[in-house]
C-alpha cells in the first residue's frame, strides 16, 4: 500500500529552497501518481516550461507555444502532511475491522505517527 495517494497534501522536503529558485518547503495537492517511475505530481510544485510546436486546430485558432506544466518529483523527496497541524509527518498503517451490511472485514488504514488521527 502506498503513502501518498491522489489527493492528499505533501510537502515537498529536499532540494534547494525558494531564495535559490528551488521548491523546499512548499505544499501542495498531488494530482497524479506514477508508480512505475516512483514518482508524483503535485499541484503549484516543479514547474518546468515546455515548448510545443504551433499549428491550427479546425477553427483557425493557434495552439501550441510555451507552457509552463508541473513536471514529476520522486516520492521520496515529498512527505505527507498533517491535517491538524499542517506539518509534514511520517505514516502509519494499521489493521482494522469494519462492519458493512452485516459482513467483517480487515481494512488498512493510514495515520499519521505523531498526532495519531487518521488521514
Amino acid at each position: 500500500m502506498a503513502n501518498i495517494k491522489k489527493g492528499d497534501l505533501v510537502q515537498v522536503i529536499s532540494g534547494p529552497t525558494p531564495e535559490r529558485g528551488g521548491d523546499r518547503g512548499k505544499q501542495g495537492t498531488v494530482l497524479e501518481v506514477l508508480t512505475e517511475q516512483d514518482r508524483v505530481i503535485v499541484e503549484g510544485v516543479n514547474y518546468v516550461t515546455k515548448h510545443t510546436r504551433v499549428g491550427q486546430s479546425q477553427r483557425g485558432t493557434k495552439t501550441g507555444g510555451i507552457e509552463t506544466i508541473e513536471a514529476p518529483i520522486h516520492i521520496s523527496n515529498v512527505q505527507l502532511v498533517d491535517p491538524e497541524t499542517k506539518k509534514p509527518t511520517r505514516v502509519g498503517h494499521r489493521v482494522e475491522e469494519q462492519v458493512k451490511d452485516g459482513v467483517k472485514r480487515t481494512v488498512r488504514v493510514r495515520y499519521a505517527k505523531k498526532s495519531g488521527k487518521d488521514l
